[in-house]
């Protein structure tokens, strides 16, 4: 029986496992999962979902997306300025969401991973609009309204965000660098934050829910943060940000201990958060350069 196994010309036959498992691996790296699944984990160590299975699935499905519609302005239709507007408009919208998804993959305090995301947001808006594959920048148009929907997105009311993108959107017709463009971004996503802290003050110098809190301590609390936020310095907007986190509860509690000590009554005039909210932003909003 052994001669018979051995006869029949020597040929070794290879081990099914053996040639199976090859030709899983070469398929795979054939496929590029391995870099698909590398990237999809660094973006979500960078993000830090609390949900990351909902967050892989959202981040595959945007790969998804990108591969069926193929690259941007690399369809039919020439990929000019021509074409049906509609399309193009369809078209806008799609590469808009894609760059909010990934600006929303990393808080701006993660500032390395969130400038690469930028860059690529940057890079997926540069390639719609009438602007398309003409050196400049990403539309103005485009780029004021992606600054809308971030706003939106931080939690910002449309009058609490409208001071400040006054005084950073750009006309329609613009082209918008990248440094600009950074800036906007970055100063959207502080800004949001900014004003959840100051709302988070308010509450602490509310003294019941059902009523506005004492004027008094609330001007006592806005020029304790006015004084933060004279104490940063540069263009960065992150730094009043910083600044503001430094109104620590010893120190917002000293301010109101010095309105008491000052012979202030219990009840008087009050203001209520929404006026002590947009005194807040007002005094963000007077540190952004105005864009020219």
């Amino acid at each position: 029986m052994a001669e018979k196994r051995r006869s029949g010309g020597g040929t070794v036959m290879p081990d099914s496992k053996s040639v199976k498992a090859e030709s899983d691996t070469e398929f795979l790296s054939q496929a590029g999962v391995a870099v698909l699944l590398r990237d999809a984990l660094l973006k979500l160590v960078e993000a830090r979902s609390e949900d990351p299975i909902g967050f892989l699935a959202e981040h595959f499905s945007n790969l998804a997306s990108e591969s069926e519609s193929g690259p941007v302005g690399g369809g039919g239709g020439g990929g000019g300025d021509g074409g049906d507007p509609q399309e193009n408009t369809v078209e806008e919208q799609q590469q808009l969401s894609r760059a909010l998804w990934h600006l929303s993959l990393a808080h701006h305090s993660q500032r390395s991973a969130f400038s690469n995301n930028i860059r690529v947001a940057y890079d997926l808006l540069t390639q719609c609009g009438s602007l398309r594959r003409v050196p400049g920048g990403v539309q103005g148009r485009i780029y004021t309204e992606m600054l809308q929907c971030l706003c939106s997105e931080g939690g910002l009311s449309g009058t609490t965000a409208a001071p400040l993108l006054r005084r950073i959107r750009c006309h329609d017709y613009e082209a918008v660098p990248f440094e600009l463009f950074r800036q906007g971004v970055q100063t959207c996503a502080a800004f949001a934050d900014y004003i959840r802290k100051s709302q988070c003050l308010y509450a602490a110098v509310a003294s019941r829910p059902e009523r506005p809190a004492e004027r008094s301590l609330c001007r006592a609390v806005l020029a304790t943060l006015e004084e933060a936020l004279d104490t940063s310095h540069g263009a960065d907007c992150a730094r009043f940000l910083e600044a503001s986190a430094k109104i620590s509860p010893a120190k917002l509690a000293q301010a109101m201990a010095d309105v008491r000590g000052a012979g202030e009554q219990q009840e008087g005039p009050t203001m209520d958060a929404r006026e002590f909210e947009d005194a807040a932003a007002a005094l963000f909003i007077a540190r952004v350069r105005v864009v020219i």
